[in-house]
């Protein structure tokens, strides 16, 4: 397994995002609130998390929901995976919506989302009049069937 440094601030009282298991691929991410913030059914909000990143070239940042986050409380994330791109100097902020039918609070240093690191290639497109076929052709949206 290889490992690439990545530059961070973190103006956050909370640690550094970090793996909770030796085979995790996403690091835990935490709110950065002063408060708790209440999410009401199916309200949304952009939640800080304190961290600055420098991804290198030729890398992505990719934030994914918790998966216990959503079967517990019914909170996800938007827009995911959520892209950060390697020349993104912001904040880190995650998009959260409450799906389930009560309120729901999300406290200061709560984990709300994972965060994946990603290489990424570039494409060029190459503009034909037509494609090759295949057996599938253009068959999707469940042209295979229920089971």
């Amino acid at each position: 397994m290889t490992s690439i440094q990545i530059k961070i601030v973190n103006t956050s009282a909370n640690p550094l995002p970090q793996y909770a298991t030796k085979g995790s691929s996403g690091m835990d991410i935490r709110a950065a609130l002063d408060t708790a913030l209440t999410l009401q059914p199916l309200e949304r909000n952009l939640i800080p998390t304190g961290l600055f990143v420098e991804i290198p070239e030729g890398y992505e940042i990719q934030i994914r929901p918790r998966s216990g986050l959503a079967v517990k409380q019914g909170i996800t994330c938007l827009n995911t995976p959520g892209t950060i791109d390697s020349d993104y100097r912001g904040e880190i902020k995650i998009i959260l919506i409450n799906l389930s039918s009560e309120e729901q609070v999300i406290h200061p240093g709560d984990r709300v989302a994972q965060m994946i690191i990603q290489k990424t290639e570039r494409a060029e497109f190459e503009q034909v009049e037509i494609l090759n076929n295949t057996e599938r052709a253009a068959g999707g949206f469940g042209h295979t069937g229920k089971q």
